[in-house]
């Protein structure tokens, strides 16, 4: 297995390497399961990609005009605008999931059910186990009797009330039953540290993960969280690790990558 790093400065520069060096560096693997089954797409062993300045602008891709072909990623997809009915950033951030979803990374973040013995040791007051809190309506909140934790507020919380050095903030997405879905959650976790006065995303995990539109659009969004984070807890933007077992390009994807990085 191949471990292939990449130290970027910012968003637009790990999207181009990441696309330049699969190129070369990606192993073609026949999908099994899951979308696109049957088909072959590029696929790295194993990604790693550490940005210094994450929150440099703008947060997608730049295509130059000469390549003809359009941007992977609108700024009205992300922000909202013409022809979105929602942002991505409003999926990522806020409670709101249609009807048909399985779920959504903003519902999974931000209205978490307190329940089983979590909820047992929680009414008994048991603060040997859990760290109680008061049901505040915004970290926590109750909706139709049950009890919600909003993990970003949370940890907004825990951070300026408790201080920097805490390994237990850790937002996340995955849940053990999300083996029983046909499409589980891409994004798993995001694991968060304050050093040196900056609040640093240490660990974006993505067990699979569509690099020509799909990283872009995840990352720009994952900063503007970073951003709205650091801003309420009273620190700088930091840094952003990634890491992926599964970043991939699709066949449809693979000739637009080459024109981009003239490899054509």
């Amino acid at each position: 297995m191949k471990i292939h790093r990449v130290d970027a400065r910012d968003l637009p520069d790990l999207w181009f390497q990441a696309v330049h060096d699969i190129l070369d560096h990606g192993s073609r693997f026949t999908i099994n399961r899951g979308s696109y089954s049957g088909q072959t797409r590029l696929e790295y062993d194993y990604f790693m990609g550490h940005v210094k300045h994450p929150g440099t602008k703008p947060l997608i891709p730049d295509i130059p005009s000469s390549c003809g072909i359009p941007n992977p990623v609108e700024e009205a997809y992300l922000y909202g605008g013409d022809g979105y009915e929602r942002s991505y950033i409003e999926y990522l951030m806020s409670s709101h999931k249609e009807p048909g979803e399985s779920y959504t990374y903003g519902e999974r973040l931000t209205k978490t059910p307190i329940a089983g013995d979590k909820l047992t040791w929680w009414n008994e007051n048991n603060q040997e186990i859990v760290d109680k809190r008061d049901v505040d309506g915004k970290v926590l909140f109750e909706e139709n009797n049950t009890l919600y934790l909003n993990q970003i507020e949370w940890i907004i919380d825990t951070y300026k009330k408790y201080g920097e050095r805490n390994n237990q903030m850790v937002l996340q997405v995955a849940h053990p039953s999300d083996l029983t879905l046909l499409d589980p959650p891409c994004l798993r976790s995001i694991d968060t540290r304050i050093q040196d006065g900056k609040l640093h995303f240490t660990s974006v995990l993505f067990r699979s993960w569509d690099l020509w539109g799909g990283m872009p659009a995840n990352l720009a969004a994952i900063q503007n969280l970073k951003e709205y984070m650091s801003a309420e807890i009273g620190v700088e933007d930091g840094e952003m690790i990634v890491e992926s077992k599964g970043l991939h390009l699709y066949g449809y994807a693979e000739d637009l990558a080459k024109l981009r990085c003239m490899k054509a």
